[in-house]
Formats: C-alpha cells, sequence, structure tokens
C-alpha cells in the first residue's frame, strides 16, 4: 500500500465519491490508485476551470464535497477562477495539487512554484502534506473543513504518493459539519426590529440558505410583521417554483438596486452581507442600501437557515403571530400564450416560463439577455436555481456538469452567454464522455454586451470602432453548433421561438447533453 492507496482509501472512508481529474506526471501514483478505490468515480477534464467549476455544481447539489486532482501550481493556476466563485458559493470542495516529490522541489525544475501561496488566496485552509504517514489525517481535515462551506486544498508531494504506508486500519473519520448556531439575542433582536419596522423591514437570505424550508420559514416572519422577503443577487442556490414560497431578487443594476432597497430601514441578513455593487463607478455610492439602514446578522451561510428562522419566528409577540396571515407559497399561474416569433430576451424568458421542466436544475450564466429571466420564471415547476457568485465568467458549463453528475436523475438546464461560455467550452466535452443530462442553450448576440453596458455606466459616451473590436464577438461569428458537434454534443440553432420550443423538446426528451444555439 502506498500513500496514494492511502489517500483515497481516506476519502471513501469519509463519504467522498468523485474526482474531477486534470492529472499530470506528479500525480500518476495517485491516477494508478483509483483502480482499487472502486466507490470513487474518475471524471476527466480537458481543462483545470472545468475540474474546480465541476466540484463546485456538484457540492451545490449535494451539500458535500466532491474531490478535485490538479497538477502542479500551473495546473491550480488555471483552475482558480472557478475555485474563487466556489469560496464565494460556500461550496465544500477539497483539492488534491500534486507536487514535485520533496526532496526535488530545491532543484527549481520548470514547474516548480510556491502552490501554497497560489492556492491561499482561493482557498479557506492549505496543507502541504509532511509525508505518506500523514495523508489520510490529512484527508480527514481536509474533508472536515469542507463540510462546512468551504474550499480546503492539500498538497500532495509525488514522494509521498509513491512511498509505501503500512496498512493501519480504518482511516480517520472526518468530523461533520456542526449544527447552525442559534443566537437567541440576535433572534431577538431581528424579531423586535421586524415587527416595528413593519413594512420598512426585509429578511435578505444569501448564499445557500434560500432552500425551500428557509423561505418557508422566512415567509411566516414575513406574513407576520409585514416585512419583505428577499434574496441577494448572487445567492448561490435558490429553491424555486410553484408551490414554494417566493423572495424578490436583488436587481443587479446598481441604480435599479438603490431605489428598490430604499423602501427598507431594518435589514435581518441570513447568509449574507450588506448589500454592495459589484463594482465602484465614478458617480455611484458603492453601498446599495440607505445611508442609516440598521442591519441584524442572525446566522452565517448555512444549509439549514430555518433553525435560527424559527427562533425568529418564536421571538414574536404572540399577538403578531397569532393575527398572521398564513403565508401563502406561490400559485400554479395560469396558461399565458407562449410568444411567436422572432427571439428576443424577453420573448425567452417567457418560454423558460413555459418550458423548465419540474425538479430540474437550472444553471444561470445569461447575462444581459436574462434580466427579465427571475421575475418571469417565479411560477414555472419546481426547480433550483443556480447563480454566479463570485463573477468569475465561465462557469456555467462546469457547474451544470457537476450538478449533473450530482443528480443524474434531475434535468440541468444550462442558461450560457456566447461569450462566456468560450471560457470552457471543452467541458462539453466531459458532458458527452459521462453522458450527462444537461441541455444548454447558448444566447448568441455575438458580442460581450455586458461590457457595453459597462462603458456607458462608468461615463463612456461612445464607443469608437476600435475599442468595440474588444466587445464584440464577430469576424469571424462564432458556431456553437460546429463547435458542440466537435466535442460530441447534439446541437441545434434556434432563430425564433418556435424553432427554440421544437429543438428544447427534442434535448429535454433525448438522454445525454444537448446544446442550442439560441441566435438574438
Amino acid at each position: 500500500m502506498n500513500g496514494a492507496d492511502s489517500l483515497l482509501a481516506a476519502l471513501e472512508h469519509n463519504g467522498v465519491t468523485t474526482c474531477f481529474a486534470n492529472p499530470g506526471t506528479s500525480e500518476m501514483h495517485f491516477v494508478a490508485a483509483l483502480e482499487g478505490a472502486t466507490r470513487i468515480r474518475g471524471v476527466l477534464g480537458l481543462f483545470e476551470g472545468a475540474v474546480t467549476g465541476a466540484a463546485d455544481g456538484y457540492a451545490r447539489m449535494t451539500d458535500q464535497p466532491a474531490a478535485t486532482l490538479l497538477h502542479l501550481g500551473p495546473g491550480l493556476a488555471n483552475g482558480l477562477s472557478n475555485l474563487h466563485n466556489a469560496v464565494r458559493a460556500h461550496s465544500p470542495v477539497v483539492n488534491v495539487i500534486g507536487d514535485h516529490a520533496s526532496y526535488h522541489r530545491a532543484l527549481d525544475a520548470p514547474l516548480t512554484s510556491d502552490i501554497e501561496g497560489t492556492a491561499r488566496p482561493f482557498s479557506h485552509w492549505v496543507r502541504t502534506s509532511s509525508g505518506e504517514r500523514a495523508l489520510a489525517s490529512d484527508v480527514a481535515d481536509a474533508v472536515t473543513v469542507a463540510r462546512r462551506g468551504r474550499v480546503a486544498s492539500l498538497i500532495l508531494p509525488a514522494d509521498a504518493a509513491w512511498n509505501e504506508v503500512p496498512r493501519d486500519g480504518v482511516p480517520p473519520t472526518a468530523l461533520e459539519a456542526p449544527r447552525p448556531r442559534v443566537d437567541a439575542l440576535a433572534a431577538e433582536a431581528a424579531a423586535r426590529h421586524l415587527h416595528e419596522a413593519g413594512e420598512r423591514g426585509a429578511i435578505l437570505l444569501g448564499g445557500r440558505t434560500p432552500r425551500a424550508e428557509a423561505l418557508e420559514a422566512a415567509a411566516r416572519i414575513a406574513a407576520a410583521t409585514g416585512a419583505s422577503l428577499l434574496t441577494g443577487t448572487f445567492a448561490a442556490r435558490v429553491s424555486r417554483g410553484a408551490g414554494r414560497f417566493t423572495a424578490q431578487k436583488v436587481p443587479y443594476a446598481v441604480d435599479a438596486a438603490q431605489e428598490f432597497l430604499s423602501r427598507f430601514d431594518t435589514l435581518v441578513l441570513v447568509g449574507a452581507q450588506p448589500p454592495v455593487a459589484f463594482f465602484a463607478y465614478p458617480t455611484k455610492r458603492s453601498t446599495l442600501t440607505a445611508p442609516g439602514t440598521r442591519f441584524i446578522e442572525l446566522c452565517g451561510d448555512t444549509t439549514r437557515a430555518q433553525l435560527p428562522l424559527e427562533a425568529v419566528w418564536e421571538a414574536l409577540p404572540e399577538s403578531a403571530r397569532a393575527a398572521a396571515p398564513a403565508a401563502a407559497p406561490l400559485a400554479v399561474p395560469g396558461a399565458a400564450e407562449l410568444p411567436a416569433g422572432t427571439l428576443t430576451p424577453q420573448k425567452i424568458a417567457a418560454f423558460l416560463a413555459h418550458a423548465i421542466p419540474e425538479d430540474a436544475v437550472v444553471v444561470d450564466e445569461s447575462l444581459t439577455t436574462g434580466w427579465a429571466f427571475d421575475s418571469a420564471t417565479r411560477g414555472a415547476r419546481p426547480h433550483e436555481w443556480l447563480n454566479p457568485t463570485g463573477g468569475s465568467i465561465g462557469w456555467a458549463l462546469p457547474v451544470a456538469t457537476g450538478a449533473a453528475i450530482a443528480c443524474p436523475e434531475r434535468k440541468v438546464i444550462a442558461l450560457e452567454s456566447d461569450g462566456s461560455g468560450m471560457y470552457m467550452p471543452q467541458t462539453l466535452w466531459t458532458q458527452a464522455r459521462e453522458g450527462t443530462d444537461v441541455v444548454t442553450l447558448v444566447f448568441a448576440n455575438r458580442k460581450y454586451q455586458i461590457l457595453r453596458n459597462e462603458m456607458a455606466n462608468v461615463g463612456v459616451e461612445h464607443v469608437g470602432e476600435r475599442a468595440g473590436q474588444l466587445l464584440d464577438l464577430d469576424r469571424p461569428t462564432l458556431d456553437w453548433v460546429s463547435v458542440a458537434r466537435g466535442f460530441g454534443v447534439p446541437a441545434e440553432r434556434a432563430e425564433t421561438v418556435e424553432e427554440l420550443s421544437a429543438a428544447f423538446a427534442r434535448a429535454l426528451a433525448a438522454q445525454g447533453p444537448a446544446l442550442v444555439e439560441v441566435v438574438l
């Protein structure tokens, strides 16, 4: 038994069943050891960002860590953008990063780098294993950290992987995530201030907190106090659709968000921070709430936010609870007429309201095409909606892949922009190889429209031809149908609502991945 065998045995013992990998020479003993680790599925990604993004998507849907396998510092660097998103999503991830043999590092071989220094800004926990005998306990520590909604990075020297170790019986066991702490004083303060604020109060659920149970608990409080129920613009995962309790999403655009949040002087934060603008602008405030807004932090990010919310309910005056109207879940809307003709963002939003299948997972990187999607799809069939968290683009295809591997019984719908999708299109190959049930809609407006919008936001009134060359995706036009087919994914193109509806229906009926290029 070598160190790699010991590491994989520890991962298996602690419930890690999937490893998204892009290995190199330093990780070959880990790869070989997979033969004996019968409970771990290895999934190859053709780029490290696809690997780390898939681990994020897997974690968002299972609330358990997947492992990644990355090759030295440069391989880790290729995966950092989606590790940034995973950190912001509070996703449990265990990275295993191969390194040179311990005695080889001092020779400054071409791939030598400061792996710990590279990993630290994008991880909550970083450790270089001291050797093969430490690997099993290192894994238990990494999984313990990850289960708390964190990214753990374990650096594996090659000699620690190939050196022999004795078989020591059962590997160390990682600790389970602690139950969320219910702060009685915070619950009492939230109840008191929401009761006093009435319509000027709001409950803001962020991160992993907007699950069905937490939304129901928060809706009861809102009904009793007159408060509004909100989710953050980029909450990692939101339970939505008919039969569930709905919340309003804080707008992305600064002016719209500030106008929206000016209605509130009291904000109870549930796994959220006080809302701020995504970027600074020369003539705008960076904070989105009105000056003087009172913030009550109820709890940190947790998948069980209903527990502290129930404490707020119990802390409300008995008269308020008794007089509160019953909080009602979102009703199934009447069958609105499906639009027809040439595609527009508004027509696509209306189409999605009809088309999202029950129990689907929607991964949304639609950006400028998708501003109307949230309001239009609130009454769609029940589904989970995954939002971008850290702002590093190119995440939807990898996250959708990981979500589909985590939940093979559910349809995953990836809403992707054409510019963002080109950051990691090779993820489609992994979808084809693994047979993932992902239907990808690529919204092809042939430009970085969000950057054109940001030009105006920062005060640039005119975009000239030379500047426009850095913002437009033409000359040549991207051909997503050919790209997808080249990676082994069936693909069609749609230019009307009728074509989109037919292509989407065919994709849903099939097993495995499919892509529709939606031309705008």
